[in-house]
């Protein structure tokens, strides 16, 4: 009947607009979001890593990581650098936080690995670092290419580590806001380094700030929202969040980044 076509017509157009509610339209690119998003004058690779510590066991921990981890940052022998290492102010306890570079991308992350393996100091570090550990984890990263290069800064400052979790596929799009949104956070030389997931936890981005203190922190970020554009870059990123956790992390003796 024409009751019967009037109604399926009026069904199709119904499914028709709620799909459109969903589904996006995606460009077909030729290349990953790796190379398109990341620094193309350099090819360093970064290494996250994430240590939960017994907390009885910090102290020991600390000393154990500042005779040891400068020896590596320091040997020729090695194509790495130690850009940062922290302990976890604010956020999880009892946790430290180490940020390598490796240069030359992944050969020279294997170069060290295989390296690490013949350095009998370093088996003994790792074997007595590892009864000092309730559970680590780690990522490999690449920076943004919008992003300051992170390089060694004196101190005193304190650390903050936001870390985001996209929903999947919308890398490239987060890339170009903060492409945009980063100019807004450099008056106080507050950033540090910007870095996206390639191996470990994927679509996971990590913004590394450096200010003077807590309160300091506060003034720089509430003077962002009276910037015009800062908000509206705001409102665009944030529904591409599915989770975003911060970091407040202090420096030992032996970091780059003080």
């Amino acid at each position: 009947s024409l009751r019967g076509l009037g109604s399926s017509a009026r069904r199709a157009r119904e499914d028709s607009w709620l799909k459109s509610l969903f589904v996006r339209k995606v460009d077909p690119r030729k290349d990953a979001h790796s190379n398109l998003l990341a620094k193309r004058e350099t090819s360093s690779l970064y290494k996250l890593q994430f240590h939960n510590v017994k907390p009885e066991c910090l102290e020991a921990y600390n000393k154990l990581c500042q005779e040891v981890l400068p020896k590596i940052h320091e040997e020729k022998h090695y194509p790495c650098a130690l850009v940062g290492t922290w302990n976890t102010w604010y956020g999880e306890q009892d946790q430290a936080v180490h940020l390598w570079r490796y240069e030359g991308g992944y050969p020279a992350l294997n170069e060290v690995m295989s390296k690490l393996r013949q350095n009998k100091e370093f088996t003994e570090f790792r074997k007595e670092r590892g009864n000092m550990l309730l559970s680590r984890k780690n990522q490999l990263l690449l920076e943004f290419s919008f992003w300051n290069e992170p390089v060694p800064r004196d101190g005193p400052n304190i650390y903050e580590l936001r870390s985001y979790q996209l929903r999947p596929g919308t890398m490239i799009e987060w890339g170009n806001y903060w492409a945009r949104a980063i100019r807004f956070r450099q008056d106080s030389n507050e950033a540090v380094g910007g870095f996206f997931s390639q191996i470990g936890q994927l679509y996971m981005v990590h913004h590394l700030w450096a200010y003077k203190d807590l309160q300091t922190r506060e003034d720089i970020r509430n003077a962002a929202w009276h910037k015009p554009g800062w908000d509206e870059l705001v409102y665009y990123t944030v529904p591409l969040i599915q989770e975003m956790e911060s970091r407040i992390m202090i420096p030992l003796k032996i970091s780059p980044l003080q």
